[in-house]
């Protein structure tokens, strides 16, 4: 019985640290971060965007580029960038290209990744059309992402 506890409890102490650390730096893609933060695809899977603001984007006529800088330990980056994961999913469009970049949670770590973006808040989503910065939604969209993500690229 002992030698049950013991190998027990060594396994599930080699298992915490695979479980626990979620935290991604650096250029990351939704699979990854879905891979590693299991908890965000409830999020994604039930994320509704409105239809509507779906088939503007799937409308698209030029190429936009997203950059997002998120923290898979924050919880707004949870809800906001799932979000975005399924409104890409729904929008299904080639014109919206996106670049993730994980910051860790230590501020004193991140300025490599931001690169002198300005970045106060995460998650940020920057917004370029013809390779000029649109516009951004920072931490929470003031309507919803995919709303925010079509007034930007509307402006």
């Amino acid at each position: 019985m002992k030698a049950r506890t013991f190998f027990s409890i060594l396994l599930v102490s080699s298992t915490v640290p695979f479980y626990g650390q979620t935290e991604l730096t650096g250029p990351v893609t939704p699979a990854e971060v879905l891979e590693r933060c299991p908890e965000w695809r409830p999020v994604v899977a039930a994320y509704q965007p409105k239809p509507e603001v779906i088939e503007k984007l799937r409308a698209l006529a030029r190429e936009v580029h997203v950059d997002v800088f998120l923290g898979t330990w924050c919880s707004d980056s949870k809800t906001r960038v799932s979000e975005y994961f399924k409104v890409l999913e729904m929008a299904d469009t080639p014109l919206i290209q996106t670049s993730y970049l994980a910051v860790p949670e230590d501020k004193t770590k991140r300025a490599a990744i931001y690169q002198g973006k300005d970045i106060l808040k995460i998650p940020t989503f920057l917004v370029f059309l013809d390779g000029q910065e649109k516009g951004r939604i920072i931490e929470a969209p003031a309507k919803s992402v995919e709303e925010d993500l079509v007034a930007i690229i509307e402006r």
